[in-house]
């Protein structure tokens, strides 16, 4: 186990890292990336113009109705915002966090301008949706958990519906007919091998395939 370096490159099934000023590799069959999200550099400028607190990931530190501490004329949500959750950690920056938090806040400026009071903002976990490939995808949503074709279905309606303008919704429904009818597959995640792997030689590395299902049952993943 390598902690405290920086991988240079990966090829093929070789991967390259520095540790210090030596360069050093791992050949492996089996290679998982994983890196963090920066933030905005709109927070950068909010901390330089408007004084923000940023965290040490660069997220804007706000008020508890998402306003700045400084200026509570200027609001951040989304994923730019840090936002405590209640429970220790802050809320992810996720899309359903997002339309809450915009839908709050639309509210809170009308409350304002009418003179009128509003509840203080609680997130509702509406649950999590995955596609992990052609006809296949998760949902669960607490009372509702499904898999296959019909929760692939509802993943396509949920995210059409809520996309803003119907110009949008109409390009994504045909960038995604697109890929339907000509089987662009993308990346299709969560799969158990069937067959043994047929490993095929090429210049400088080896190519495993596997002959592999989807099986959504096992897995989840939150987007």
């Amino acid at each position: 186990m390598k902690t405290g370096v920086r991988v240079d490159d990966i090829r093929g099934q070789l991967v390259t890292y520095r540790d210090g000023d030596k360069l050093e590799q791992i050949r492996t069959r089996t290679v998982l990336w994983t890196a963090g999200m920066k933030a905005s550099p709109i927070a950068n400028m909010l901390a330089e113009c408007a004084d923000a607190q940023l965290d040490q990931a660069g997220r804007v530190i706000v008020e508890p109705d998402f306003h700045l501490a400084k200026y509570k004329n200027i609001f951040v949500v989304g994923d730019l915002a840090h936002y405590p959750d209640g429970e220790g950690g802050i809320l992810p920056g996720i899309a359903p966090v997002a339309m809450q938090e915009g839908f709050y806040v639309a509210r809170f400026i009308r409350n304002g301008i009418q003179n009128r009071p509003l509840k203080p903002f609680k997130y509702t976990d509406w649950g999590n949706l995955a596609v992990i490939g052609k006809h296949q995808a998760v949902v669960d949503m607490g009372w509702l958990k499904l898999s296959g074709f019909l929760a692939w279905f509802v993943w396509l309606f949920i995210h059409v519906f809520y996309l803003l303008e119907f110009d949008n919704k109409l390009i994504v429904m045909i960038q995604w007919a697109w890929s339907y009818f000509t089987d662009s597959k993308g990346a299709r995640l969560i799969t158990t091998p069937g067959k043994d792997p047929e490993i095929k030689l090429e210049d400088d590395h080896e190519t495993i395939i596997y002959e592999a299902t989807l099986n959504p049952t096992e897995t989840s993943i939150s987007l």
